[in-house]
């Protein structure tokens, strides 16, 4: 897209911008804390957030393959050495591979650091917990599963952040623009698949608060770094970690609430959370980005 001007957007505007975008995440957080919703409707929540990571999953390795995918179209055409493909292509694959299987490293950490104390009072244990789990173990598998989801949607929101600061940096003012305005409607979808996998666990304000910083936070870094610094190799990086670490976390909450039932009401769930994801992505592109 050309950009329709040539000045870069003031640093104090992109700052703000990029806040912007980031912390709509918290509009869907407060569902965490509904007492009232019922098992089938816990369910339906875990696997509509497992449609839209299924969204963002697909999104992040496309946006990495095709950096590693113009690097071969350059060696093909003898505008790149194959080093530069082949360390692409590594770092694809180191990335994927840290953010998938490091995930295990991370529980750990958010294990010894007692993650779940900050966690909301007595609930019974129900749907999102392990068989004959007690309540507090219940619990802190939950919180530390969606403190996995913020994690990793964190890596993803960092490389949407990216492009806002380039784009605000390089003068392309109404991309940067339409870039908050899409990446903010569809970073207010991301809180649902962070409550998603909490289950009957209802989390305190605080962990709330934290979950939040933790996933949209990486936006406003992100516009911050972009406009400094344009470095396709941590594009790329970011994708793969994204992508990895995604890869994980769908899976684990696919696995936690199949046993549960309800598998018509869930899978639709899936289609929609899926389909929405689409549909924001359509937005933005629909806007020029």
């Amino acid at each position: 897209m050309t950009p329709l001007a040539t000045a870069a957007m003031p640093f104090g505007e992109t700052v703000a911008l990029g806040a912007i975008a980031g912390l709509t995440i918290f509009l869907g957080l407060p569902l965490a804390r509904v007492r009232a919703m019922q098992g089938r409707t816990r369910v339906v929540l875990a696997m509509l957030a497992v449609g839209i990571l299924l969204y963002i999953f697909l999104d992040v390795a496309s946006h990495g393959l095709a950096i590693v995918e113009g690097q071969l179209e350059a060696f093909k055409h003898h505008h790149a050495a194959f080093g530069k493909v082949a360390g692409d292509f590594l770092l694809l694959a180191a990335g994927f591979t840290v953010g998938s299987v490091g995930i295990t490293v991370a529980e750990q950490y958010l294990r010894r650091r007692s993650l779940a104390s900050i966690a909301g009072g007595a609930i019974p244990v129900g749907v999102g917990s392990p068989p004959g789990a007690s309540q507090e173990t219940a619990d802190r598998a939950r919180l530390r599963l969606a403190a996995t989801v913020a994690s990793a949607i964190g890596l993803h929101n960092f490389a949407e952040g990216l492009a806002i600061g380039v784009a605000a940096a390089s003068g392309a003012l109404s991309l940067a623009t339409v870039l908050v305005i899409g990446f903010a409607l569809h970073n207010s979808t991301e809180g649902f698949a962070i409550v998603g996998p909490l289950g009957a666990t209802r989390p305190s304000r605080r962990w709330l608060a934290f979950a939040g910083l933790l996933g949209g936070g990486p936006t406003f870094v992100g516009a911050l770094v972009g406009y400094q610094v344009r470095s396709p190799a941590l594009e790329l990086l970011f994708y793969a970690l994204a992508a990895g670490a995604l890869a994980y976390v769908i899976g684990e909450i696919w696995s936690g609430m199949r046993r549960f039932g309800f598998k018509q009401a869930a899978l639709l769930a899936v289609a929609c959370g899926f389909l929405l994801g689409v549909l924001t992505d359509l937005i933005v592109t629909y806007g020029g980005a």
